[in-house]
């Protein structure tokens, strides 16, 4: 039902394959373990310092408590710079209940701790692909993530009145207040380094720190009661047996992850 990370057991970080520089697996494998290890760029600390400052200076973002939020990545499926840029992903139900019924089974969600601290929501980002977009649509497309964090940041998603709860009745509305939000983080800031790693594509940044290393854990599962005790038991084995698995399509139906595409 957990995962954990921290002292002996790190979170787990994965270089980024960026076709064309030193950072894709054929080119990392042709340097000495030295390099290999040399001065990559984190942009999973990166982005959770920008995050950081951003919930800082805008009121609207104002309840969200980074140390509880986990910035990671998954590889890019194709180069093409349009489809997914960002999900989040909460690890709770509506209302920030940790379990749920569905039918007549109860199901919960796998809980997240790092360094001892429980992770409330997952904010992904597909790269390289959401690096090589401008930074107009790199920034927005950060406030457009961090708003769907619940104002109660009980690891719920933001929900809206009506029936287009989570973008509201128009996702172009909600895309360009995300983008008014973001101009106004940037009027009048004075310390642009923050920021500034969004200005370069991913090449330009693999190039130019040796490489490109982000966080990377599983995407969280919606697991029956039991289904630790029932994992142990089956251990060695690829799948639980059918009796014991969820619906194919429960966790589509208890997961509301939200994604960005372009």
């Amino acid at each position: 039902m957990e995962l954990h990370w921290g002292g002996s057991q790190p979170l787990p970080r994965r270089w980024v394959a960026v076709p064309g520089t030193c950072s894709t697996p054929a080119a990392r494998r042709s340097r000495p373990d030295s390099a290999r290890a040399g001065s990559a760029w984190d942009f999973s600390a990166a982005m959770t310092r920008l995050c950081a400052d951003i919930v800082a200076r805008c009121p609207e973002l104002s309840h969200i408590r980074m140390d509880q939020v986990l910035v990671t990545f998954t590889p890019s499926r194709s180069r093409s710079r349009y489809g997914l840029q960002a999900r989040v992903t909460p690890l709770r139900f509506r209302h920030g209940a940790l379990t749920r019924r569905q039918g007549t089974c109860e199901y919960q969600v796998q809980r997240f701790f790092v360094e001892g601290r429980e992770i409330l929501y997952l904010i992904t980002f597909c790269l390289p692909r959401f690096l090589d977009q401008t930074f107009a649509e790199k920034l927005t497309t950060v406030f457009h993530e961090l708003y769907h964090i619940n104002p109660a940041f009980n690891g719920d998603l933001r929900r809206h009145a009506g029936r287009y709860c989570l973008h509201t009745h128009s996702k172009a509305s909600y895309d360009a207040h995300m983008h008014r939000l973001a101009q106004e983080y940037l009027r009048g800031h004075r310390q642009p380094q923050v920021y500034e790693f969004l200005r370069y594509d991913a090449r330009k940044l693999a190039e130019r720190h040796g490489g490109i290393v982000a966080a990377i854990v599983p995407r969280p599962k919606i697991l029956p009661i039991g289904w630790t005790t029932l994992r142990t038991a089956a251990r060695n084995r690829r799948l639980l047996t059918p009796d014991h698995a969820p619906p194919a399509d429960a966790e589509a139906r208890l997961s509301p992850e939200i994604d960005a595409a372009s």
